[in-house]
């Protein structure tokens, strides 16, 4: 069976990751001189409460190649078909972390790493595709094309209190564009070609939230949705 691999980027819950035999690699999280390896060293209640508490602003690193390394070689001694989808190349290094180690593995073992032009929820519904074709039996060329054909498929929509953080981390990209005075709106960004990229923007809480409502609606037809939340459980 093909075993499928992603990164924390995908936001993928551990336990469905569990289910579907899905091999979550996590970010590295930085606090100044402390590292941390993203949901495995580090919560995410935890870090959020220590993005709004402490002095020092986190930074995030990809995975070093040698990690992709281990991890395949060990695949390998279970498959001979490996898949991978990491985050957007463009906001990450970690395609190019896993370009790199899969041509270091010296193993008899067929690796492919596909970058996902995404992030979190967008991400995560290419990876449990993939991977519940990986279950029904569907071999890594069938897999990757279907992989390929669904990411132009895929669309993200974030609403946001502030663009601080985003600007503070350098991810914003694009959204350069909403920063200054419009730091205190309510900001609608998305997706485009990799990069965040600015949408819209709204001058309300429940102006950002309709927008996200409406969007969704806009679709005939939804295959597959997350929606997702950061520090506002309740609006979920």
């Amino acid at each position: 069976m093909v075993k499928i691999v992603t990164d924390s980027g995908s936001d993928l819950p551990p336990q469905l990751a569990q289910e579907l035999g899905i091999i979550v690699v996590p970010l590295n999280l930085h606090f100044d001189t402390e590292t941390y390896r993203d949901n495995v060293d580090i919560g995410t209640e935890e870090f959020y409460r220590r993005l709004a508490g402490d002095k020092v602003f986190p930074t995030t690193s990809a995975p070093a190649p040698g990690i992709f390394v281990e991890l395949f070689t060990k695949l390998a001694e279970e498959t001979d078909e490996i898949l991978t989808i990491p985050l957007s190349s463009k906001l990450s290094a970690t395609y190019e972390s896993a370009i790199e180690a899969k041509n270091l593995v010296k193993a008899n073992c067929r690796i492919e790493v596909i970058d996902s032009m995404m992030i979190i929820g967008a991400q995560m519904l290419l990876v449990i595709k993939a991977a519940k074709a990986a279950q029904s039996g569907a071999n890594l060329n069938a897999i990757s094309d279907m992989v390929r054909k669904d990411v132009p498929r895929a669309h993200v929509r974030m609403a946001f209190d502030t663009l601080e953080y985003l600007r503070r981390g350098g991810r914003i990209g694009k959204g350069q564009a909403f920063l200054g005075g419009l730091l205190k709106l309510n900001p609608i960004l998305g997706i485009n070609d990799g990069e965040v990229a600015p949408i819209a923007r709204t001058r309300s809480r429940p102006q950002a939230v309709d927008f996200l409502v409406d969007f969704a609606r806009g679709f005939s037809e939804i295959e597959g949705m997350t929606i997702e939340d950061a520090t506002t459980p309740d609006e979920l």
